[in-house]
């Protein structure tokens, strides 16, 4: 997947439909938005509280909002490592490097980056939770004895155990936390989901670590509650999950408008709106991925989240025009395959334009099939990639979401790895690039339109072939100087858009290297 994406491990299960998550809501439609109550808790917010019968607690904007408006800013309430993870430092989250010196806790014994971690300050989360209890009940020892999944798993668990520390250490943030749906209800009836749970977190930190003292339903809640309403943090090689007050209240929309950013150091969260707000407008966020087809989203939906969307392009078979799902029909030149039902995983997908039929089993069989036949390229391999996509453009429509995934890397590879450094770049790659950023440019500005990171990195990449064209056309003599103006007019645009938006991203992460970049670009451009 492109690198933008934050993606989370899918378990293999499959839960039954449920109306208990907020997420399940349209927010397209009015009638599944009338709410019982309103809640304001600050009159400064820029957001209101509703709750619904169908949908529970979720936000709406309090007034109009332009793009770029905050409307959220948090700390967490606490942050862990992710689920099933290699083991990172306690203290700062942070992977350690392949034969790297090891470091341990001068208290509880378990790994750690450095001594001089920021993390293991005493006011940090590690020595303010679990640091002394660890020590207290030797559970570094486990870790000495355990196989590699094991231990995969012991980190897992130490974001649960923090999150039920706070029940002694910080009873009210406790509190808060409990205020976060943990939909036990539904997790109950995947046994597959709450037996895991039963045997890797709550018996390991009962029985195995000695934290008798929490009952099970109390571990199952939090493990509800961090599958539910985690977010993922971090920048590589920091990756953790950590929960926020108010964001939790944000519904999913698979063309969100709203984006988050976290701090690299603090995960400090900033919630923005990507494009304007009408006042009484539910606040959105996604919890797929942008560039994905309708059947993915909404089976990581259903795995991960335990909801079924059915939003406005979860509706639409054409994904709003997109095609993002679309595959080319074998009978007819022009024909395109689409689900005649999005929202039923067993109707048939049929040709727009003749009477081909394919049954969904045949569709996901051959989506499994490119999948794995894409994870088996290099993920430097441009010809590779290139050939993917020439090879399965005949069977999939151009912005089907397995090409955008493989248009995405391209457009970031040329120009930036051995081989295809720009200045190796032919006059027909530097094209190449740019056609690859207009095509992804098209989708994203209908799925993600407005401030959206994932515009702002394209527009970037877009202005190198451009710039680069404008000057060899110019002085070849091929274009004029009106025309070198006019090119280099849109350079600045795209320049002055990813500046824009990319500006929004906290310092530190490289979307903020980025703008910096374009801001230079800029000025060394000079008046156009």
């Amino acid at each position: 997947m492109p690198s933008h994406h934050k993606k989370k491990k899918q378990k293999k299960y499959d839960p039954p439909k449920s109306n208990h998550s907020k997420e399940n809501i349209n927010p397209c439609s009015e009638h599944d938005r009338q709410p019982i109550a309103e809640i304001q808790l600050e009159s400064s917010k820029p957001y209101l509280v509703k709750r619904s019968e169908q949908v529970g607690r979720y936000i709406v904007a309090a007034r109009d909002l332009k793009a770029g408006d905050v409307i959220i800013e948090t700390p967490p309430f606490v942050v862990g490592p992710c689920a099933e993870t290699e083991p990172v430092c306690l203290g700062c989250h942070s992977a350690f490097k392949p034969g790297s010196v090891v470091y341990r806790c001068e208290i509880c014994n378990w790994r750690i980056c450095s001594p001089s971690c920021q993390g293991l300050a005493p006011a940090g989360t590690h020595r303010q939770l679990e640091c002394i209890p660890l020590r207290g009940k030797a559970v570094h020892k486990h870790l000495q004895t355990s196989t590699v999944a094991q231990v995969k798993l012991m980190y897992e668990a130490i974001l649960t155990l923090r999150c039920m520390l706070l029940k002694t250490v910080d009873r009210s943030q406790y509190d808060r936390l409990l205020g976060m749906d943990p939909l036990n209800d539904v997790r109950q009836q995947i046994p597959k989901l709450w037996n895991r749970n039963q045997k890797e977190i709550v018996e390991r930190i009962r029985n195995q670590w000695g934290f008798a003292e929490y009952s099970e339903l109390e571990l199952h809640t939090i493990c509800g509650i961090i599958e539910v309403n985690a977010f993922e943090v971090g920048q590589e090689p920091t990756k953790a999950r950590a929960l926020f007050p108010e964001a939790y209240l944000l519904m999913h929309d698979c063309t969100p408008n709203t984006g988050h950013t976290d701090a690299p150091q603090t995960h400090h969260l900033t919630v923005r709106v990507l494009r304007d707000v009408r006042a009484g407008e539910p606040l959105t966020l996604t919890y797929a991925h942008i560039l994905q087809g309708t059947l993915k989203r909404r089976q990581h939906l259903r795995e991960e989240k335990f909801f079924s969307c059915n939003c406005r392009r979860c509706t639409d078979p054409s994904e709003l025009g997109t095609n993002c799902s679309a595959l080319r029909c074998m009978k007819c030149p022009r024909g395109h395959i689409l689900p005649t039902d999005p929202l039923n995983p067993e109707a048939e997908w049929h040709c727009r334009q003749c009477s081909t039929v394919m049954s969904c089993e045949a569709v996901i069989l051959l989506l499994e099939q490119l999948s794995q036949q894409l994870e088996t390229i290099g993920g430097n391999d441009v010809d590779g990639l290139e050939t993917f996509l020439r090879v399965q453009g005949a069977v999939l429509h151009d912005n089907h979401y397995l090409l955008l995934s493989v248009k995405h890397s391209l457009c970031e590879l040329y120009g930036k790895i051995e081989g295809f450094l720009i200045p190796q770049l032919s006059r027909e790659q530097l094209k190449r690039k740019e056609t690859l950023c207009r095509d992804l440019l098209e989708v994203v500005d209908q799925l993600e339109p407005g401030l959206s990171r994932l515009r702002g990195t394209i527009m970037y990449e877009m202005h190198v072939p451009l710039l680069i064209e404008a000057g060899q056309l110019f002085q070849g003599g091929v274009i004029q100087r009106a025309e070198l103006r006019r090119r280099l007019k849109e350079v600045q645009r795209l320049l002055k858009e990813s500046e824009r938006i990319l500006a929004l991203e906290p310092a530190g992460t490289p979307e903020h290297g980025i703008a910096e970049a374009a801001r230079d670009a800029l000025k060394n451009m000079g008046d156009v």
